[in-house]
């Protein structure tokens, strides 16, 4: 049993071949690969190049020559026949300084009669060929590009140039570009290496930060080297990400946190007064009051959940396919209507400014639930006997809706948290509400394109909403 227990114990061994396939799959290797070949291919391209506008040019050069003495030999002989071209042939013989002039005059039974060869080369057979071949001159043996000709009356005439001298350059020249072909080969392989260092290099900070992460430690962050270029521009993104992700997950646990403690007080409500009723409840009536009153808890839980998955719903896009033109006019006309008979309670004077028609574009829905929020807000924080205005204009970014009260507004330091989830500050503590209707509102700003600003006007705070009033430009958010 022992033995069997130790044979699952055993560590899997990589099969063969597996590090290979990985390596080949490396990014690192394809990149280096890939400067390794453009490299090497450029310097190939650029040899191949030298060797044709240096050796090459020498061959065309020489050919250039040869045709241009056949050419005004062929003339010669038209015009003095064989003694003429001996005399010409001679006399360029004189003349040839350079001493890598070739011609060679037969007659028909193969004897020379002009020239300096000894004999007719064996290898140039067929009449206006190129040969590179082997020759003897003056006992010396050397190498000639040279062209047959056949001339009237039988006579043969070979032209050619001696190219031992270019030979062994071009050789040399070959040589030189084969080294460094080489050389460039080996800078190549060892440039790749280098890049494929520094990519792993850089790779290996972000690899290391995205463990260090997912280990659970959220503080880590991406190194930048300071220069500035794309992996400084890669890590700054990630690092903004990450700092991005940190503040949602801090929000996910004070929104946690808020919804298990705003929760917690109605639910332990609602159980309380039902097991007070079953205890000692000594009626119907009194066991329906009770009842009632749970089912009162209930709903305002109901009302907290609905209102998460509302704003979770806007901040998601997903009502973007309800996006219309609209005149918010008419929305703040029935804000103001449904809220009239609340205000007017309270003894608070709601008034509506504006133009008849405010065009716009968005969920009319969504506008009029923030609006129907601020109002909310608006006039639930009024004292007795002051207004609250509603307001809406057109703007060159859109439209821009305003909320002005005169009550107790929000301190400076609460301003920036209001808009939080279940956030309730001072001034609010003590009246009914979730804490999230600020931030449903902004949720729909950020839907449509626009924001949510909070203004102190002492006394008083005015909400701005505004909306990106275009197609093109609302949705975005």
């Amino acid at each position: 049993m022992t033995t069997q227990l130790s044979l699952f114990r055993r560590p899997i061994e990589a099969a063969p071949g597996a590090s290979t396939r990985r390596l080949l799959r490396s990014a690192g290797i394809r990149f280096a690969a890939i400067y390794a070949v453009l490299l090497s291919v450029s310097a190939a391209a650029l040899a191949l190049f030298l060797w044709w506008s240096t050796a090459g040019l020498l061959d065309r050069q020489t050919e250039a020559s040869i045709q241009a003495d056949a050419q005004s030999l062929a003339e010669r002989f038209a015009t003095g026949h064989v003694a003429a071209l001996i005399v010409t042939i001679d006399e360029r013989l004189a003349q040839n300084v350079e001493d890598d002039a070739i011609y060679l005059l037969v007659d028909r039974a193969g004897r020379p009669l002009a020239g300096n060869l000894q004999h007719w080369p064996q290898g140039a057979i067929e009449n206006d060929a190129w040969y590179e071949l082997p020759i003897e001159r003056a006992g010396v043996g050397s190498r000639a590009v040279v062209e047959a000709f056949t001339l009237p009356g039988g006579f043969r005439l070979l032209i050619g140039r001696d190219v031992q001298v270019r030979a062994q350059l071009r050789g040399l020249l070959t040589d030189a570009l084969l080294w460094a072909l080489l050389v460039v080969l080996a800078m190549a392989t060892i440039g790749a290496l280098v890049v494929r260092s520094l990519f792993r290099r850089a790779l290996a900070n972000v690899s290391d930060t995205a463990m260090a992460i997912a280990g659970g430690n959220f503080t880590q962050r991406v190194r930048l080297a300071g220069r500035g270029d794309e992996f400084d521009q890669l890590a700054e993104t990630i690092n903004d990400m990450l700092d991005r992700m940190a503040r949602l997950m801090e929000g996910v646990r004070e929104v946690s946190n808020a919804i298990a403690h705003d929760l917690r007080t109605p639910i332990t409500r609602a159980r309380a007064r039902l097991e007070e009723a079953a205890a000692h409840a000594e009626s119907v009536a009194e066991l329906r009051s009770a009842i009632e009153r749970a089912i009162t808890d209930l709903d305002d839980i109901v009302a907290v959940c609905q209102a998460l998955l509302r704003i979770a719903e806007i901040e998601a896009g997903s009502r973007r396919a309800a996006f219309a033109a609209l005149d918010v006019a008419p929305v703040l006309a029935d804000a103001a209507e449904l809220y009239g008979a609340v205000a007017e309670e309270k003894g608070v004077t709601l008034s509506v400014e504006g133009p008849d028609r405010v065009p716009s574009y968005g969920d009319r829905d969504l506008i009029q639930q923030a609006v129907v929020n601020l109002l909310d807000n608006a006039v639930k924080f009024s004292p007795p006997g002051s207004a609250v205005r509603l307001s809406a204009k057109s703007i060159p970014a859109g439209v821009e809706i305003a909320v002005a009260d005169q009550g107790p507004g929000v301190p400076e330091a609460e301003r920036e948290r209001v808009t939080e989830r279940f956030f309730r500050g001072e001034t609010a503590r003590h009246t009914p509400g979730s804490g999230l209707g600020l931030a449903l509102v902004q949720a729909v700003a950020h839907l449509h394109g626009g924001t949510l600003r909070l203004l102190d006007t002492a006394p008083g705070l005015t909400a701005i909403l505004t909306l990106a009033g275009h197609e093109d430009t609302a949705g975005r958010g």
